[in-house]
């Protein structure tokens, strides 16, 4: 097993902190003799001394043994270590340092370094896991340019890839061969990427907009080829798509991707050969569901995209991690609207950082998208410096508009390509170029907290004057309990109660006080206020708007986003009545929803959207004390009223919604989730036909999408066609693990009263593993976000959760560490459950050898 961090002596890092490296690597040569069980690496680096000083050079590792160091060609003793860094003193301002040392990839159960998966050998080094491969200074602002030769046996690895271009290959003696590449451009430790293996290609090419021609090619197993044709497609729209918005063209000969099944993350940006977890990268309408489908292309665009948001600029420190994510998330958004339903995708987007963000801002957890100290840096991919991140990037470009923005990001890539830029940069790229200050809108770096904005409207019916009154607040959060006033760029519209008119052009207010009044003259009729169109900042916005002023919204609001949000407003002030056992009412949400089915204009997906019920979770969030089976009974008695009260619209949307052969297209897509939201509230009415229309839905599916909606309700519902269901979809992917993953997930995050046994039952199936950080998400993962199983007040879901932790920061920390934010909620629920969940933080942090990652997280959660 490999080494792992003690948490006895944990080693802040902080932003304050940061030096310039004492040495710089301009140039580093690898040669890898590959071997799963014993890889030989010989690492020579030409360094240069980084300013006057007398420091030796100090190079990172971590579980590496120097088994030679010469120095300008000559064998040197006089070397030490300092814990884990090798430590060599040097007296001249440039050398060539050469090392070698021996590592064993196929006992890398933490997947970080050099690592066995599925008997191919690969890399994932970012953060800090080049150090597990070599020595070197593996710190983001050191850039080197790499020239890669790997030698291995010719049959058990013939594809042998790395980054940049090939420039040579040949056959050696004993069935060995040898390839080596060669990456021009300099680049940080973290973006270093190795392959081999026997892997099958998908080629393609793309002819960039100065007509070079570029060889692109996504290598999985052979079995697997014909479910590439998806990702290859959407990394060509993605090419195209960079040099028309942004401007940026590829730079290298060759773009490679590389599927591989065990990976800690979504996928890696390593220039010129990005590694990609298999969920992200095989598809075909059997398999995957259209969510499949559209993360894909997403997730492609998105590492495509850091070529230059991310490896053409760097970050200077890993404080800075937002520069590079934030901005990339927001470029690949910005992508995934471009293919389909602009106002569906920003719902999407929306939904997720509500249910992952905003919780991360309000709990133990909350940090600024620019953390100032960290223990481990795995622990801050969070949502905060990816979503969060990127809604920063959105609210500039609102504020500068598209001309200037797209002016701040060509000046940005212009000033800042080949270096190691900080988010600071980024801000004043920004305001040079849009002519701005955006001294106050800083604060959004260093400032955790979600904004609360409270909006109240008065018009004056006699003399035609409306004034809009708004006022904002940051609650505290762990070591900043008292906040600055934010900039939030708020857009905002007047619609006539009675016409439905707009009685005002949309306006954007930038709110950067504690408040701010607004007056509107000649309002000639009672207006109805439409705020934070478009989700312009990331705010909880609280008004005095009544239920029937949020219904007017529903049915006549032109900005597409603020008519869904009124809905979902109007839903859950509903259900949050309900879950406080006051009086809720249901005939109103009826009666909005009714409206919704029977407008005109609207397409399949955004209606899909606006019907949805807020999830148990995003109820719960807006409670001072979470009530689990409070709020889920009243969730599951307004999905009962409406489908109760809407059964013959639900019939028929079902019926209407229904196709033929399968086809991938935004009306397709739509139609799909229609129907399934459909079957749901059929079910949720108690029909008695329910299950068997579930049955036949899943027994006559011709794609994933149709099958798993009707296993979702199949799971839900319970019974004999219930398992039958079960069975059945087992058995026909028993060979395939990410379809088994939903298998997992999908009986994981049930509604029914039994969920937490049949999750306790399944990780002792045959079939789950921790050792493959897919199937640990797919059933611990959705298990902690199933709000009412998880909280269950014996506290068996807290038991299970930290058992499956503690065995599994064995394994890999890094995933071990990123399930563990639902226990660090306590605060949010009663006092038993909180002393429950409390006693589990304990036990874990008592572990001997206990991972840093995991001990960051649970010691965090307890303060």
């Amino acid at each position: 097993m490999d080494m792992q961090h003690s948490a006895a002596t944990p080693s802040v890092i902080h932003r304050a902190d940061y030096r310039p490296p004492a040495w710089r690597v301009p140039e580093l040569a690898l040669d890898f003799d590959l071997d799963p069980a014993a890889t030989r690496v010989r690492a020579t680096l030409s360094v240069e001394r980084g300013g006057a000083h007398g420091e030796p050079l100090r190079l990172d590792g971590e579980g590496l043994t120097p088994l030679a160091v010469r120095v300008d060609g000559v064998a040197v003793n006089d070397w030490w270590m300092e814990g884990e860094r090798l430590v060599v003193p040097l007296a001249g301002d440039a050398h060539r340092v050469e090392t070698e040392v021996e590592i064993a990839p196929d006992r890398n159960t933490q997947l970080m370094g050099l690592y066995a998966s599925g008997g191919n050998l690969c890399t994932q080094c970012e953060a800090e896991g080049f150090r597990r491969i070599t020595f070197f200074p593996d710190r983001p602002d050191v850039l080197t340019v790499y020239r890669v030769r790997m030698t291995a046996d010719a049959r058990r690895f013939p594809v042998l890839l790395s980054n940049g271009d090939p420039v040579g290959q040949g056959e050696l003696p004993d069935g060995r061969h040898w390839a080596e590449w060669h990456d021009p451009f300099p680049k940080p430790s973290y973006l270093f990427a190795l392959v081999a293996g026997d892997l099958a290609v998908n080629r393609g090419t793309f002819t960039t907009r100065s007509g070079r021609v570029v060889q692109l090619g996504i290598w999985v197993r052979a079995a697997d080829l014909p479910k590439t044709d998806h990702a290859l497609h959407a990394l060509k729209l993605s090419m195209a798509w960079d040099e028309r918005v942004y401007g940026r063209e590829y730079d290298l000969d060759v773009f490679n991707i590389v599927a591989v099944d065990d990976f800690n993350f979504g996928a890696m940006e390593n220039k010129g050969l990005n590694i990609f977890n298999s969920r992200y990268i095989l598809a075909d309408p059997d398999t995957a569901t259209d969510y499949d489908y559209d993360a894909i292309a997403a997730v492609v665009a998105h590492e495509y995209f850091h070529n230059w948001s991310g490896n053409r600029i760097t970050c200077r420190d890993w404080f800075q991690l937002s520069l590079k994510e934030g901005f990339t998330v927001y470029r690949d958004q910005g992508f995934s609207a471009d293919q389909g339903s602009p106002a569906v995708k920003r719902i999407e987007d929306v939904r997720g950082l509500r249910a992952s963000q905003f919780p991360e801002d309000s709990g133990p957890l909350a940090h600024p998208v620019r953390p100032e100290a960290y223990l481990e840096i795995s622990n801050f991919y969070t949502a905060t410096i990816y979503n969060k991140g990127a809604e920063l990037i959105r609210m500039m470009a609102t504020i500068l508009g598209p001309q200037s923005f797209r002016a701040a990001t060509d000046l940005y890539f212009d000033r800042f390509d080949g270096t190691a830029a900080t988010c600071e940069d980024f801000v004043a790229c920004m305001e040079e170029a849009g002519g701005i200050d955006l001294s106050q809108f800083r604060l959004w770096y260093s400032q955790a907290g979600t904004p609360r904005v409270s909006a109240s409207l008065e018009h004056q019916a006699g003399g035609g004057r409306a004034t809009l009154r708004l006022a904002q607040h940051v609650p505290p959060t762990p070591g900043q309990p008292v906040k600055q006033s934010m900039v939030l760029p708020l857009r905002l519209r007047l619609f006539g109660a009675q016409t439905g008119q707009p009685l005002t052009d949309e306006q954007l207010v930038l709110l950067d006080q504690p408040s701010k009044t607004i007056v509107f003259e000649t309002v000639a009729e009672r207006p109805v206020l439409s705020i934070n169109r478009g989700f312009s900042a990331p705010v909880v916005v609280e008004s005095d708007r009544s239920p029937a002023d949020l219904a007017f919204l529903s049915a006549h609001d032109d900005d597409p986003f603020a008519r869904y949000e009124a809905m979902q407003q109007l839903m859950l002030d509903t259900l949050v009545a309900g879950a406080l056992g006051d009086a809720a009412d249901h005939q109103g949400v009826v009666d909005a929803v009714a409206r919704t089915l029977d407008g005109p204009d609207l397409d399949w997906a955004f209606l899909a959207e606006a019907v949805l019920i807020p999830s148990e979770n995003f109820v719960g969030d807006q409670l001072a004390v979470v009530d689990p089976q409070g709020i889920h009974t009243a969730r599951e008695a307004l999905r009962q009223a409406l489908g109760t009260a809407l059964a013959d619209r639900w019939r028929a949307l079902y019926d209407q919604t229904g196709q033929g052969a399968y086809t991938y297209s935004p009306e397709a897509k739509g139609k799909r989730r229609l129907r399934g939201v459909a079957l749901g509230y059929i079910a949720a009415s108690g029909a008695p036909d329910a299950a068997d229309l579930a049955f036949r839905q899943f027994e006559a599916a011709d794609n994933m999408t149709d099958r798993q909606s009707a296993l979702s309700t199949l799971v839900n519902l319970g019974g004999p066609a219930c398992q039958a269901a079960l069975d059945r979809f087992y058995t026909r992917y028993a060979g395939n693990a990410l379809v088994l993953d939903k298998w997992f997930q999908t009986q994981a995050l049930s509604s029914r009263d039994d969920t937490g046994a049949v999750v306790a039952a399944l990780a002792r199936h045959p079939d789950f593993t921790l050792a493959n950080p897919n199937r640990a998400r797919a059933l611990i993962g959705a298990f902690g976000v199933n709000q009412r199983a998880f909280n269950a007040a014996d506290g068996s879901g807290y038991r299970f959760l930290a058992d499956q932790l503690i065995a599994l920061d064995r394994l890999n920390p890094q995933t071990a560490a990123k399930l563990l934010p639902p226990l660090g909620r306590w605060r949010r629920f009663d006092a038993a459950r909180a002393d429950l969940m409390r006693a589990e933080l304990q036990r874990i942090v008592a572990v001997p050898g206990l991972s840093r990652d995991l001990y960051e997280q649970a010691s965090k959660s307890l303060e």
